[in-house]
């Protein structure tokens, strides 16, 4: 097969920052997709319906002039979002779910949840709202491995929680484990997933070929081959509870080739074709459109885009770095081939 076109698809998770960073990233993503899910963790969180409906305002004033792109908002949910905000937040039209971020887990999340059940009555009123909680699944305890902190969060957090709110829709968000991968096939159509490119492609010897590799360094942390394995089973194997949410991450090269370097990924440059390279190591290109195109809106109880996209066989040397704002990234295969491109 040397070309596949696919109903145009969306990201499900994706990180766009603010202001000149924004701007410098956006349009490796509207070139690819018709929406997203925009993560509300910038530097001062997006708690509030009107913070969501300002950064939205913000995003499309940044987009390119023929971009044909909607930004879907989501909040962050710290321990006192107050239920009232949920409703509101569901009659904008504009906010499509609340995120959950584990206090300390990820790239400015020191304002997220320390104890779950202080947010027991505002998941209750998502619960009577529909409106999805989008999960960073990893507990934070510094007693907890690294490797195995999603899967102590679906035990000791996530399980109980929908035991809890059985009717409560959930998006665990890029998941790393086997574990992951088999606690949402076996819960109820309420729950579903988002898997990455870097996950599919990527074990955690990645972060360490020739030396400490940063830009290979994300959160959830890469895990071992069996785990990846497991992650691409599950993303081609047409189950729609499984969908792509890239969850690219950019932050310039001096804050990742650091002592203490930030945690992320950035894959906008060449998402859907890197999605393309593991699903054909899979076997499995026919089964691309569906994850990358009709189970996201299928969740999210939304219309599937019009229009496509065309893959066509064709190495690209991706950059050694972006620019970025007044600096520069370095992008996922910085340097390397990739075989597949936007026709």
């Amino acid at each position: 097969m040397d070309r596949i076109t696919l109903i145009r698809p969306d990201d499900w998770h994706l990180h766009l920052r603010d202001g000149p960073q924004m701007a410098a990233v956006l349009p490796d993503t509207t070139r690819r997709f018709a929406r997203a899910i925009v993560m509300p963790n910038l530097k001062s969180p997006v708690r509030t319906t009107q913070e969501a409906l300002a950064y939205r305002a913000r995003i499309l004033a940044a987009l390119p002039a023929d971009a044909d792109f909607a930004p879907l908002m989501t909040l962050y949910l710290p321990e006192d979002t107050p239920p009232e905000e949920i409703a509101l937040a569901k009659r904008s039209g504009h906010v499509h779910a609340v995120k959950l971020y584990p206090a300390g887990a990820t790239t400015h999340s020191a304002a997220g949840v320390t104890r779950i059940s202080r947010c027991f009555n505002t998941l209750e009123t998502m619960q009577e709202q529909g409106l999805p909680l989008l999960v960073h699944g990893e507990v934070t305890d510094a007693e907890v491995d690294v490797f195995d902190r999603e899967a102590v969060f679906l035990e000791e957090v996530l399980g109980p929680l929908l035991a809890r709110f059985p009717g409560l829709r959930v998006v665990l968000e890029h998941i790393t484990t086997r574990q992951a991968a088999q606690f949402v096939e076996v819960t109820g159509p309420n729950v579903a997933a988002t898997i990455t490119a870097h996950h599919l492609l990527l074990n955690r010897n990645a972060l360490f070929q020739g030396g400490i590799r940063p830009h290979h360094f994300c959160l959830p942390v890469l895990k071992r081959e069996e785990h990846r394995e497991a992650l691409v089973a599950a993303a081609t194997s047409g189950n729609p509870k499984f969908f792509l949410g890239t969850d690219s991450a950019p932050h310039a090269r001096d804050t990742k080739e650091t002592a203490c370097g930030c945690a992320g990924v950035y894959s906008a440059h060449g998402a859907l074709e890197l999605y393309a390279v593991a699903f054909e190591e899979a076997g499995a290109l026919a089964r691309l459109e569906g994850f990358a195109s009709r189970f996201g809106p299928q969740f999210y109880r939304l219309p599937v885009n019009a229009g496509s996209v065309t893959l066509e066989r064709g190495e690209w040397t991706v950059p050694a770095s972006l620019p970025f704002a007044n600096g520069e990234l370095v992008p996922l295969r910085a340097g390397e081939t990739i075989p597949w491109k936007i026709a």
